[in-house]
């Protein structure tokens, strides 16, 4: 058993008292009941939710943090389907709206790190990433899991220039997508998923770089093959199919041995797998860590 409850962060670690208060207030009169599982990380600094709200990478709208949450509004939630295909042996689509009924609602806190340095601590709610596809019966040749965002030019005006291949795509290994830390994000600080955090369904997978969490999600294809990512595809010697973060790996443009964490003054040192080790590091036994990247 991959030691889950181990590798989670504490509620004090992301949430100033104020905030902690405010959101377990809110909980509590929406009779959510929600637990959070003890955390192995010790003396992380908050993450306050004005700054996972306001400072997001989400090229379908704009290259310049600051104004995807103005620009994100535009998005039209509804109608939202998710279909889960491909090398399955019930091949389904859920309304957006049902994915709570269908795979229930949990509280996780991970670590975010961004291949440009900076990281976060997130309060996410959602269901493990498992639940999805595994209702969906996957067969023996689905050896990898294709993710594809929603390409909407009409409302994501980014996706109007050449920034990126579209619509976005991301891949992951079976065994990585049925990893109990693997999530299927739903909500942010116990609310609804706001538009330029990835609504209305996001992945997040604390032990990669933030560019393996695809937003917005609209289809999960299995696969047999490693399927294209759009990263990859547009500059395949920065950004290799895993993802994963590694601070002795550094990226031609940015070193990967420190990191500037939202809201401090001096940045601390990067962490092997973003501090996720001990529960992901079996799944690379016996391959190159630089070829990991």
């Amino acid at each position: 058993m991959h030691s889950l409850r181990k590798t989670l962060l504490r509620d004090c670690d992301v949430t100033p008292q104020a905030l902690w208060l405010q959101r377990r207030q809110l909980l509590a009169l929406a009779g959510a009941g929600l637990g959070l599982p003890a955390a192995a990380a010790e003396g992380e600094n908050p993450s306050a939710l004005a700054d996972i709200a306001s400072y997001n990478n989400y090229y379908e709208f704009s290259t310049d943090k600051k104004a995807v949450k103005v620009l994100a509004q535009a998005l039209t939630l509804k109608p939202w389907t998710v279909s889960v295909e491909g090398e399955v042996e019930k091949p389904y689509t859920v309304d957006a709206d049902d994915l709570a009924r269908l795979f229930g609602v949990e509280e996780r806190i991970y670590r975010l790190r961004c291949v440009e340095g900076w990281s976060m601590v997130v309060p996410w709610s959602g269901f493990a990433l498992s639940k999805l596809i595994e209702r969906a019966r996957p067969t023996s040749r689905a050896r990898f899991v294709a993710f594809e965002s929603l390409q909407r030019s009409s409302e994501m005006i980014g996706q109007r220039g050449g920034s990126l291949p579209w619509p976005y795509r991301e891949g992951l290994r079976i065994d990585e997508a049925m990893h109990p830390l693997a999530f299927a994000v739903t909500g942010l600080y116990g609310q609804s998923l706001p538009k330029q955090n990835g609504a209305p369904l996001r992945l997040a997978l604390p032990w990669k770089y933030g560019f393996k969490s695809p937003k917005a999600i609209t289809r999960i294809r299995l696969v047999n093959e490693q399927p294209p990512t759009s990263w990859s595809q547009l500059s395949p010697s920065e950004y290799g199919f895993y993802g994963n973060v590694n601070p002795q790996v550094a990226h031609p443009r940015w070193s990967q041995a420190r990191e500037n964490r939202l809201g401090e003054l001096q940045k601390r040192p990067t962490l092997p797998f973003n501090g996720y080790a001990e529960s992901v590091a079996a799944l690379y036994q016996g391959q190159d860590p630089k070829a990991l990247y």
